[in-house]
């Protein structure tokens, strides 16, 4: 070995100690485990081996005996290189024709841990040389430090504390005789003593060692015939390789000096969701279903308890370990509940406003159709909701305009949703845009939380927390108002029936979702302790076979709910303050009067309160409403027309009677509800101002 590689090594030793306190300036292994302590999986370190340093005062002094007896005898006297060694082993391996006997000293070991070299003379020589150059730079105990940290023990195990931990269940500091001399043993030849699989050679080694030990003074005669006498148990830790893809997206989050990291994880719920998500996609593969995934979050800290990112981590065939968990999908119809929460908060509607759902183009020739292929007529938000209408849901997105609500969906966390909000148009309340189940199952915890946004918790010890910024994204009574509708098992029966996989026999709020081509399904659920959020599809894209929300998420969905109360239990939903139970007439959507005989037993924002309705069942909006001109309306500038003659009605609905027009975001004078404008070639921009609402519509004038 050439001069400049011999200085390298033994830098890099001194730097060992000197530059990082020992072999803690090495990167040690991860061990991940669950929040209740079990191990769930451990990572390698950067030399490919299980690594736990510990320093010198917590190694057994047990174990320093055994290795001094039975690896270097004269380690204390010695200058690096035992001569009376070499010229021992000289002796007998000329004497055998073969080698027979080494000579290699405890400061030599370790340099060959750090750099191994060839066993050749030069190569024997070259690590002698950096052996007493290593001597007279560091004390024997900072090399001892060094040796029983780097020393490879087999399996994968390198230092005592890492095989002191694997074979036997205990730290380095605790081991008995018995088992010091066990693991001294082993130092030898790791895979010849092999205890997995040749505990015979690696129990005569120990003999041999503890032996040694006795010729040697270490231990007495009694000592000695205890330590022979005592059973040596291996206890091999399993290794297990749990939740891969969450383990994953935790590892480069860990900070480089933690070795042990306590996850959010409850490993038991993670290896039921694992292995219910395996028996339910095998159920479905006639219908092109082979993938799906889950997360289930805890609200109060937003902690992980469970994320399975696929059906089958091994399976390559189906591209098992693509994350389904934070693979971009469309989610359908479950974003809708953030559109209804936003005309809410607005006071554009309410529970018991009435939508018609009738077919209907949307600016820019948008023209939805429900999952039935049918429309249904004028109906309650409660009832468009719970059922997921496609085309009310849309209506509900018109009132409050694409911008919010892609402001709104940003703020609870869908940061993948990056495109402007022309882009996505009103179909963003159809979910034509792509989110992750993860960011999107913590978006549902916000409406669980009552509209507090928090970002997700993946590990406690240290904490590691997923980017986020914590913060009220809706009024708590807002959120509750969509909760109460997404666990009202009635008000989805038209489109799911009473006994679909979204009933279970305690409260849960739930939402389905399916996008287009039925290439992607979406099931969340929620009660006020825990969120699911469960994906089911295809890595490929390739569309199932009509299964949708409620057929292939929603199975899935359900049985996870059941198991997971009996884990955590969970109390009802807890109507806020600011909520008000009234009596609402299903003929107008209006608070119900005297005259109005069908009624339905509604809640409503306190402060939002519709007003009452006259007896004539006229169906209105709460607070705002533009009835002219319509979204999208085209009108024709006719130059043989007197310019006085050619104008359109502005005209909108509003409790207040007092409306504030602009168009183009220039202020109008008038401000009755009702107003004549006269036409001007080009596309414009109208929207009305009463109390607190707004409402806004694009038409455009052609010349």
């Amino acid at each position: 070995m050439r001069k400049p590689e011999r200085k390298f090594i033994v830098t890099l030793l001194l730097c060992l100690v000197t530059c990082g306190g020992g072999a803690f300036s090495l990167t040690p292994s991860k061990q991940i485990y669950d929040r209740r302590g079990a191990p769930v999986r451990g990572f390698l370190s950067e030399n490919e081996t299980y690594y736990r340093p510990v320093s010198l005062s917590e190694i057994s002094p047990w174990l320093i005996a055994a290795a001094v007896a039975a690896e270097d005898k004269r380690f204390f006297s010695h200058a690096g290189v035992d001569a009376k060694a070499v010229l021992r082993a000289a002796w007998q391996n000329a004497s055998g024709g073969r080698v027979v006997s080494g000579a290699s000293t405890i400061t030599q070991q370790l340099v060959r841990a750090v750099e191994p070299r060839p066993k050749t003379l030069w190569g024997k020589a070259g690590e002698a040389w950096d052996a007493l150059i290593l001597e007279r730079k560091l004390s024997k105990e900072e090399i001892l430090n060094e040796y029983f940290n780097l020393l490879e023990l087999g399996n994968l195990t390198q230092g005592a504390e890492a095989a002191s931990q694997f074979y036997f269940g205990v730290n380095a500091a605790d081991l008995s005789l018995a088992q010091a001399a066990f693991l001294a043993g082993l130092a030898k030849s790791p895979t010849y003593y092999n205890p997995l699989k040749h505990f015979a050679r690696a129990q005569k080694r120990q003999k041999y060692v503890l032996k040694r030990m006795l010729d040697e003074g270490f231990i007495d005669k009694e000592m000695y015939e205890l330590a022979v006498s005592e059973p040596v148990e291996l206890r091999a830790q399993a290794r297990p390789f749990d939740a891969p893809h969450f383990t994953r997206l935790l590892k480069p989050l860990i900070p480089e000096g933690a070795a042990d990291v306590t996850s959010t994880l409850d490993r038991e719920l993670q290896l039921y969701a694992e292995g219910l998500i395996k028996n339910y996609v095998f159920r479905m593969k006639d219908e092109n279903v082979t993938n799906a995934a889950v997360v289930v979050l805890e609200n109060a800290t937003g902690t992980v308890l469970a994320y399975v990112g696929s059906a089958d981590f091994y399976n390559e065939i189906h591209h098992g370990q693509v994350d389904g968990a934070r693979a971009l999908r469309q989610p359908g119809s479950a974003l809708k509940p953030f559109a209804y929460a936003l005309a809410f908060e607005k006071g554009l509607l309410t529970p018991a406003s009435l939508l018609d759902d009738e077919d209907t183009f949307f600016e820019g020739g948008f023209r939805p159709r429900n999952y039935d292929e049918s429309f249904h007529g004028l109906v309650s938000a409660r009832s468009a909701l719970a059922s997921s209408y496609n085309i009310p849901a849309v209506k509900a997105a018109e009132k409050t305009g694409a911008p919010a609500l892609l402001s709104l969906l940003r703020s609870l966390g869908l940061t993948t949703l990056n495109r402007p909000a022309d882009f996505y148009g009103l179909g963003l309340a159809l979910g034509n845009g792509e989110v992750r189940l993860l960011d999107l199952t913590s978006a549902y915890a916000t409406l669980a939380r009552g509209g507090v946004y928090r970002p997700v918790v993946l590990a406690l010890s240290p904490s590691l927390i997923l980017p986020g910024k914590e913060g009220r994204v809706l009024d708590e009574n807002t959120a509750y108002l969509v909760t109460d509708i997404l666990k009202d098992n009635n008000a989805r029966a038209p489109a799911f029936g009473l006994n679909s996989p979204l009933s279970v026999p305690f409260e849960l709020a739930a939402k389905t979702g399916t996008s287009k081509d039925y290439k992607d399904n979406f099931t969340l659920a929620y009660t006020p302790r825990w969120t699911i959020g469960v994906w089911v599809g295809n890595f490929d894209a390739s569309p199932m076979q009509k299964v949708s929300g409620i057929t292939g998420a929603g199975p899935i969905m359900h049985d996870l709910a059941v198991y997971l109360n009996e884990k955590y239990p969970s109390a009802p939903f807890k109507t806020p303050s600011g909520v008000t139970r009234a009596l609402a007439c299903t003929q107008s959507g209006l608070l119900a009067g005297a005259a109005c005989k069908h009624t339905k037993e509604e809640v409503f924002l306190t402060d939002k309160m519709p007003a009452q309705c006259d007896g004539k069942h006229r169906s209105a909006v709460p607070a705002l409403q533009i009835v002219s001109p319509a979204p999208g309306d085209v009108f024709k500038w006719d130059p043989s027309i007197p310019a006085a003659s050619q104008q359109i009605k502005f005209s909108a609905v509003c409790a207040a009677k007092v409306c504030r027009w602009t168009l183009d975001g220039k202020n109008l004078s008038s401000r009755s509800c009702e107003t004549w404008w006269p036409l001007a070639v080009g596309k414009h921009r109208l929207a009305v101002m009463c109390g607190s609402g707004t409402q806004e519509v694009r038409f455009e004038v052609l010349p």
